[in-house]
């Protein structure tokens, strides 16, 4: 029977059977694994299943919105054809992401090969379709969260910032391919992966694949053993883009830096862009191989530095702000003297202070946050120097640290130099004539009128009070 040519009355039988509409649903399987090719159609559209069927339109569901928002770009104006071609009152397909109780895909080894197609479905294939955004099977999800928008930028973090939207902007562009951004645990390399990642989705056209360099050597293992290695060589290296993350991971992997050393020779031959995240520079990653250290390093090479206290303030204020949390500028300035190595765990830290707030309607203080955190900052405890506390005034007033030990007798010197003092009385176990010997050689004696003349003070002044106490509590929690 010639496929399309069914008039209204057989149609509409054809349609009130389920299982004709699952036979027409076997025969456009058929047909796309022909024209596609069946390592696309495993890679895209196994996952298809069939939906019901309401006047002239027919569902078909995907398990992601990802798979769904992918097929309608890529192979939706195809499916409205093939199932108008098998059943003309068929004039509009609707792709939705499947509940739980929907029904499963048809297997793969169910669908009949191409050959077996009717003469009517034998045409010519179409037009070469695009890459895909994200090849879903090979590729950690992007993380909505991680955008540029959403990247605070510093000093420590500009330079690699501004390459990476270089990269998003222009892909492949000369002297920024390969793009190596580096940098210790938390500092904003992922984010800066994904938001690069995100753009260029965005901005269509162009297929983006991003892995850590963990599930590379996994899937590359998986290829290995299952004997695909030609199909997982095949759509590594047809996309655009391809992002691998925590390259250090590789150090050691030999086989795995041999197959990774051959994916990036081919995608920059090719003219495509590699983007690569590590925690150290190329030329510090001791264990990879030489020819893989110098491909890596002749493009550009950004690192991001440690974040300064101005940076992880900024950083604070923002995430409080789309939290929609009152936190007070006390509480975040003590969040970032506490926390300078990761800014993972800083918002970590002031995401469970935010939960805490809401989960028991309490406001955010100092106390709370001591209460609240006091696993982390007890991860963070040393002892206190005087030298650490002169530096922590000192920056708190924004005077120079050598005021500390000088001459000068100025009230906006004197009362942050008299507030060390005290403090080091505080906080630390040395003498009186000790701490004054830190403090330029200066007697016991005034020592001990700057402990007094803090004191009073702090029962006088309540935001002075205040000054005084987040300063202890940044030394000592």
């Amino acid at each position: 029977m010639t496929i399309g040519v069914d008039d209204d009355e057989s149609a509409f039988s054809r349609l009130e059977d389920g299982k004709g509409l699952e036979e027409s649903w076997l025969r456009i399987c058929a047909r796309l694994k022909g024209e596609v090719g069946e390592v696309e159609y495993r890679t895209w559209l196994t996952k298809i299943a069939l939906g019901p069927i309401d006047g002239d339109e027919i569902t078909l569901l995907l398990p992601t919105r990802f798979l769904r928002d992918w097929v309608r770009s890529q192979y939706g104006d195809r499916l409205s054809e093939l199932w108008n071609q098998e059943i003309p009152s068929i004039r509009r397909v609707e792709l939705q992401v499947a509940r739980a109780g929907d029904p499963a895909p048809i297997p793969l080894e169910d669908i009949p090969n191409a050959s077996a197609a009717t003469p009517a479905q034998e045409e010519a294939t179409p037009a070469a379709r695009t890459a895909p955004e994200v090849r879903s099977d090979l590729v950690t999800a992007l993380d909505s969260r991680f955008t540029f928008d959403t990247f605070v930028v510093g000093k420590p973090n500009e330079f690699a910032y501004a390459c990476a939207r270089r990269v998003a902007e222009k892909p492949s562009s000369v002297g920024f391919n390969p793009l190596f951004l580096y940098g210790g645990v938390g500092l904003g390399k992922t984010h800066l992966m994904h938001a690069i990642g995100a753009e260029l989705i965005q901005r269509g056209n162009v297929s983006v694949a991003y892995m850590s360099a963990e599930k590379f050597m996994y899937r590359f293992i998986a290829a290995i053993r299952s004997q695909s290695t030609i199909e997982f060589k095949e759509q590594l290296r047809s996309v655009d883009v391809l992002m691998i993350d925590d390259l250090q991971f590789l150090i050691g992997k030999d086989n795995t830096q041999e197959e990774f050393f051959h994916t990036f020779n081919a995608l920059v031959d090719a003219g495509r862009q590699i983007v690569v995240s590590a925690d150290k520079s190329p030329s510090d990653l001791s264990g990879l191989e030489d020819r893989l250290r110098t491909r890596l390093g002749c493009g550009m090479v950004a690192d991001i530095h440690a974040t300064t206290f101005e940076l992880r303030i900024s950083i604070l204020e923002a995430k409080a702000a789309a939290s929609g949390v009152v936190v007070p500028g006390k509480v975040l300035e003590f969040l970032a003297h506490k926390i300078t190595s990761n800014v993972r765990e800083l918002e970590g830290a002031l995401n469970r202070l935010i939960a805490h707030a809401n989960l028991f309607g309490r406001p955010v203080t100092l106390e709370a946050t001591q209460e609240v955190l006091h696993d982390i900052l007890k991860a963070h405890d040393r002892r206190v120097t005087i030298e650490e506390i002169q530096k922590k005034v000192a920056e708190h007033w924004n005077i120079r640290l050598t005021d500390m030990s000088s001459a000068r007798r100025a009230r906006n010197v004197a009362r942050p130099r008299q507030v060390a003092m005290y403090l080091a009385k505080q906080l630390t176990s040395r003498s009186l004539p000790e701490i004054g010997r830190k403090f330029g050689n200066r007697d016991h004696t005034t020592v001990m009128h700057a402990v007094n003349r803090v004191t009073e003070l702090m029962g006088l002044d309540a935001a002075f009070a205040e000054d005084v106490e987040l300063l202890r509590r940044m030394l000592e929690s």
